[in-house]
């Protein structure tokens, strides 16, 4: 049973529902995307949301899916940066309450924030002031934060960071941990092509994309033969479709899941989640088909709340439930 570590931004996410897409329009923040935002942008946001009664919960997508594990009784780690802030503090008593082993490099200068503006149907859009988390270089890591894990999973946003994602993903080898990368994001994929293209190729073991992500990943014109594309360059390809389901190949193996209909609130972390339960999988013995149940199981439940906090009924039954699903 291997160990999994995240590495990513470590981000505070500042949620709000909003009524309607208006406010989207009116601050410029394309629907469904994440845009980065510094400086009077930032704060023309928040102050914009200030009057909506905002949420905080830790997010990063890599931060939501080691919180994932964590919930469902893993012990995972994760590693980002944060600022000597109240921000910063949060989000480290945050992973240490749920049990996350954070290796948290702080800096001088503010905690990143992703605002995110929930629409009526739970879409969800992104406005992000990375702050001192796009600080975070190749020279903060050591191998020895690597020691006692078996895989490395890393969020696509770090990508624009170069120096860093690649000596993270070289160390990883070098220690012989597995690498999962999770795409992110269709326009920070297109954005980034040919850098995303040599990381999967040269370094990475587990693919998670979205419909959208996979295509602009390898030009298909479906994502069936994105899955197809993929998997012939790394060991495991995953693609979620959504209400669709998602499905995943190994080789010749190929499996694929559906999704329950559920009330969507908000899909933030959806995907997110759902890497944290088909990785859990994965590092238990279980199947594709298996992983996909999982991964299933798990981003069902957090589309049904705003933000990542599960009650703790939730993560009991989510808890029981995968266990039924790795033993059949």
């Amino acid at each position: 049973m291997d160990k999994i570590i995240g590495l990513g931004n470590a981000l505070v996410d500042v949620l709000v529902q909003i009524p309607d897409d208006s406010l989207l329009v009116s601050l410029d923040l394309p629907r469904g995307g994440m845009q980065l935002v510094e400086g009077e942008r930032a704060a023309q946001i928040a102050a914009a949301l200030a009057p909506l009664n905002p949420r905080k919960a830790t997010g990063g997508s890599a931060g939501n899916a080691m919180l994932a594990l964590a919930g469902l009784g893993a012990t995972p780690g994760f590693i980002g940066c944060v600022g000597r802030d109240l921000l910063g503090q949060f989000y480290a008593e945050n992973g240490k309450s749920v049990g996350i082993e954070t290796q948290l490099i702080t800096a001088d200068g503010p905690t990143g924030v992703a605002y995110t503006l929930v629409s009526p149907d739970g879409e969800r859009t992104f406005g992000t002031s990375l702050g001192v988390a796009a600080t975070m270089t190749g020279d903060d890591l050591d191998a020895s934060m690597l020691r006692g894990y078996g895989l490395l999973h890393v969020e696509g946003y770090l990508v624009q960071n170069h120096a860093l994602i690649e000596t993270a993903l070289r160390m990883a080898h070098d220690e012989g941990l597995r690498v999962s990368l999770d795409l992110a994001s269709a326009n920070v994929v297109r954005a980034d092509l040919s850098f995303f293209r040599h990381l999967v190729k040269d370094y990475v073991d587990i693919v998670f994309a979205n419909e959208e992500e996979s295509i602009a990943f390898t030009d298909a014109t479906s994502p069936e033969a994105a899955l197809d594309v993929l998997a012939a360059q790394c060991d495991v390809a995953v693609v979620k479709l959504g209400a669709r389901g998602s499905m995943a190949r190994c080789g010749e193996q190929f499996a694929q899941a559906t999704a329950c209909p559920v009330v969507v609130v908000d899909t933030t972390a959806a995907g997110d989640f759902f890497a944290g339960g088909f990785l859990y999988a994965l590092t238990h013995s279980g199947t594709l088909k298996q992983g996909l149940r999982c991964g299933a199981a798990m981003s069902e439940q957090v589309i049904q709340v705003v933000g990542t906090r599960l009650s703790d009924s939730t993560w009991q039954m989510l808890r029981k439930q995968i266990k039924e699903i790795l033993s059949k």
